[in-house]
């Protein structure tokens, strides 16, 4: 049940391979979103939520890729650049700047060319398996104790730190999966998060910190992946272990794993955090499926109940929010590339769970929610006073 929280890190890695054939009709009318800010100003400097996407497109081609920021100029302000660790990069400084270096600094073009800012999360283990590390080279020790893996998580972060200067930065996605596979390797992982983020404040004291936690899996609700927990009984000692250096609470969240529609997401479901702590809060990705995957059922009204859930309980608090995908994506052409890169074939098969996440079809065509989004966008971000 656990692979199934998040195909996040396999869609940003297709990224820049990768738009939309045009919209099969004209979408329908929405709210005009609020104006773009001021020259010099951030959108994060605005008193309401900041709404955004990972960049992902609906087919792995340059076309795609290129009409799919596009179309995030026009729903969204800003796109999640969640990024696997390049380990390699750092080891010698003659060498020429690796591939995933320039890939990430052409997304950053392509989100200035559609008005769009970065939030950025350094990510290293597997977005479909966060039980393991990925792309660790031949030899190292798949451990937050290895010296190799330390100093290239804190290489990476400080290279983004210092090449885009971001608002924010997450230093692990749903790091909770990984403390509940390996408590003992935790304990290194917390570490490390204290070391990377002295290191991150001293060049940039305003930069943001945090790591995000997987909101269903911190709930003990997957059944048989719980390690005995019973439900909803919160596992905030894996949130606190970060305190006082964790600068905002930050989640995900794929309820349709967890309740049959998105009316069934209790009223209270999201509003512990509004009282465990009184720090800002973001949701870094989440969504629910628009059609039935595999055991779990899905319609285009959960996805709007799905969002009205979130914007009722935590709307006030949030700092940013990620909805997974703006489109669907055409799962042919992912699971050609995955497989080109021998990526293995149940990694293929979970990130297929995510295929009708979207608030669009693949071809552009609106689904019910999408107006929905651009209601809560257009009503969360007024300019401050």
């Amino acid at each position: 049940m656990r692979r199934l929280c998040t195909a996040a890190t396999v869609l940003t890695l297709m990224t820049l391979a990768c738009a939309s054939t045009p919209p099969a009709s004209e979408p329908t009318p929405t709210p005009a979103p609020p104006p773009p800010p001021a020259i010099g100003e951030s959108i994060f400097d605005r008193s309401g939520t900041a709404f955004g996407f990972f960049p992902s497109p609906p087919e792995i081609t340059l076309q795609s890729v290129l009409r799919h920021f596009g179309d995030l100029g026009e729903h969204a302000d800003f796109v999640l650049a969640q990024t696997n660790i390049p380990w390699q990069a750092w080891e010698d400084e003659t060498d020429p700047e690796p591939q995933a270096l320039i890939d990430l600094r052409n997304q950053a073009i392509l989100a200035e060319q559609n008005e769009l800012e970065m939030v950025f999360v350094v990510d290293p283990l597997n977005g479909l398996n966060r039980r393991e590390f990925l792309g660790l080279p031949w030899g190292w020790e798949a451990s937050f104790a290895n010296p190799d893996v330390r100093r290239a998580h804190k290489a990476f972060s400080l290279w983004i730190v210092r090449t885009f200067r971001p608002r924010y930065i997450g230093l692990a996605s749903e790091i909770n999966t990984y403390a509940d596979a390996h408590p003992d390797d935790f304990v290194n992982f917390l570490t490390l998060y204290e070391e990377v983020y002295r290191a991150v404040k001293a060049e940039a004291p305003d930069t943001q910190v945090f790591v995000t936690f997987q909101w269903e899996d911190l709930n003990n609700l997957f059944p048989g992946d719980n390690e005995g927990r019973q439900p909803y009984a919160v596992n905030w000692e894996q949130v606190e272990a970060f305190e006082p250096r964790l600068d905002l609470w930050v989640i995900s969240s794929y309820p349709f794993v967890a309740f049959p529609s998105g009316s069934a997401i209790p009223p209270t479901y999201y509003t512990p955090l509004l009282e465990r702590t009184g720090k800002p809060l973001a949701v870094a990705e989440g969504g629910y499926t628009s059609e039935p995957v595999g055991p779990f059922p899905g319609t285009p009204q959960d996805q709007v109940d799905y969002l009205d859930a979130i914007d009722t309980q935590l709307g006030g608090r949030l700092r940013f929010w990620v909805y997974l995908l703006l489109n669907d994506f055409r799962l042919e052409s992912y699971t050609e590339a995955m497989r080109a890169n021998g990526t293995d074939e149940l990694d293929v098969t979970t990130l297929g769970m995510f295929e009708a996440v979207g608030l669009r079809q693949p071809d552009g065509t609106p689904k019910a929610a999408l107006a929905e989004w651009d209601r809560l966008r257009a009503a969360a971000l007024e300019p401050a006073p």
